[in-house]
C-alpha cells in the first residue's frame, strides 16, 4: 500500500458551498457501489445517467461509496480511477461535481487515495472526504464515515485489510464524528436536512438494518429532525417510512451489480419500494417541496416521493 500525503482533518465537520440554480433550488442524482470498470452494466447505466441529468438539469451527484470495487484504489496513481469513472461517466450533462463518501470496499485499499488531490486535479468532478458538509442553504448535506461504525471490520474482518489510518483509536473518532453530526445538524436552519452514509440504517436485502447505526445514529437523526438518510451498501433500490417519525430512509446502491431475490421486511406499510436491479434516484429540491425519483438503467421511472414543509405526503 502507498501512503498518500492527505491531511485527515479531526473534530468539527468542513463546511463547504453547493453550486446552485438561480432561483437556489437544487437536483442533484444518487447513485452507489458503482466502481467495477463498466461490469455489470455500469457502462449502460452511465449513459442512461447522463441523459437524465441532461433532462433534468442536475447541479451534482451524491455517491454513497463503494466507489472502486473490488478493493478500493491501490493509491492515487491506480488506472481504476480512469476505468471506474473518469471514463465510464463522461456525459457532458454529469459534467459537475461528485460528492462522495467512502463505503467499506474502499477501506480495503488505499482509503486516503480517494481523499487525495492528485485525484482532483485529474477530475475536477471528484470530491471525497469521510465527513463533511454541503451547504445549500434550502437544504444541507451531511456526508458521514459510516464504516468504522460496523464493529464485524474490526472483530472479525475475515480476510480483508482495512486501512484505518486517521479512524484509530476507533473509540475516539467515533465519539468525535457522532458528536459532530450533533452539533451540526442541531446548528443547522436549512429547511431541508439530508444526511448520506454508505452503510444502511434500515433496508430489506442482503446486509439489512444495520444495528450499529440504528443504536448510535439513528437516535442522532431523529432528534434533529433529519428528513432523508440516503445510502448505499445493499445493490438495490428501496424507499422505507419510519413509524416514529418523518424521517426517510432511500436507498440507491445499484450502481453496476445488483442483488436479485432477497427482500426481507416485516411491516409492509413502511417499505414504500423496493427494487433488486440496477437503478439509480434524482432529488429536486426548493424551499417548500423535495421530489425523489427512481430511475431503472432505461430510464423509466418506477416510485415517486415527494414532501412539502411543514406537511409530509406521498405520491
Amino acid at each position: 500500500m502507498v501512503v498518500v500525503d492527505v491531511h485527515v482533518s479531526k473534530g468539527e465537520f468542513e463546511r463547504f458551498e453547493a453550486s446552485t440554480k438561480a432561483d437556489g433550488s437544487i437536483t442533484a442524482l444518487v447513485i452507489g457501489d458503482w466502481g467495477r470498470k463498466g461490469q455489470y452494466n455500469q457502462s449502460l447505466l452511465a449513459t442512461q445517467m447522463g441523459k437524465t441529468a441532461e433532462k433534468i438539469n442536475i447541479d451534482f451527484t451524491i455517491s454513497t461509496g463503494d466507489n472502486f470495487y473490488p478493493g478500493g484504489l491501490t493509491d492515487a496513481n491506480d488506472e481504476a480511477f480512469y476505468q471506474s469513472f473518469y471514463d465510464i461517466y463522461n456525459s457532458p450533462a454529469l459534467n459537475k461535481m461528485w460528492y462522495t463518501v467512502l463505503g467499506n470496499h474502499d477501506y480495503r485499499g488505499d482509503a486516503l487515495a480517494q481523499l487525495s488531490p492528485i485525484l482532483k486535479a485529474r477530475d475536477n468532478r471528484w470530491f471525497c472526504l469521510k465527513s463533511f458538509i454541503l451547504n445549500a442553504d434550502i437544504a444541507e448535506f451531511f456526508f458521514i464515515d459510516t464504516t468504522p461504525l460496523q464493529d464485524k471490520y474490526f472483530t472479525d474482518p475475515e480476510d480483508q485489510v482495512y486501512d484505518w489510518r486517521g479512524v484509530l483509536p476507533r473509540d475516539k473518532y467515533i465519539s468525535t464524528l457522532l458528536q459532530d453530526l450533533d452539533v451540526a445538524l442541531r446548528e443547522s436552519h436549512a429547511t431541508w436536512k439530508i444526511v448520506a452514509g454508505h452503510h444502511t440504517i434500515k433496508s430489506a436485502s442482503i446486509h439489512g438494518n444495520t444495528q450499529e447505526l440504528v443504536q448510535k445514529l439513528l437516535p442522532i437523526l431523529e432528534a434533529n429532525n433529519v428528513d432523508i438518510y440516503i445510502n448505499g451498501h445493499d445493490h438495490c433500490l428501496q424507499h422505507i417510512s419510519s413509524s416514529d417519525s418523518p424521517l426517510q430512509f432511500i436507498t440507491s446502491g445499484a450502481g453496476s451489480k445488483a442483488w436479485r431475490g432477497v427482500y426481507n421486511w416485516p411491516n409492509s406499510k413502511e417499505m414504500k419500494f423496493f427494487y433488486d436491479g440496477q437503478g439509480f434516484v434524482s432529488m429536486q429540491i426548493n424551499q417548500h417541496q423535495i421530489h425523489i425519483n427512481f430511475y431503472d438503467i432505461f430510464g423509466n421511472v418506477l416510485h415517486k416521493w415527494s414532501a412539502s414543509k411543514p406537511l409530509f405526503s406521498t405520491m
